[in-house]
């Protein structure tokens, strides 16, 4: 299910899929291919701009964190 954010100063889409999921990997495409004319919109989204966040796949498993003293 779709979600509608609304931007605050200073956002960009790659800070507005942070926020909503979290990470922005693979996201950022999915949330751009919702909104068609947001890039034409700048770097800096304005005040005010409606988002449509659409549901966000599952992550697949988290990448294995390595220890230098295993």
């Amino acid at each position: 299910m779709s979600t509608i954010v609304t931007t605050k100063q200073g956002q960009t889409v790659d800070l507005v899929c942070l926020l909503h999921y979290g990470r922005t990997a693979e996201v950022t495409e999915m949330v751009l291919a919702a909104n068609p004319d947001i890039a034409s919109l700048g770097i800096v989204l304005p005040l005010g701009t409606k988002v449509v966040m659409p549901a966000a796949p599952l992550r697949e498993t988290a990448p294995k964190l390595v220890s230098l003293w295993d």
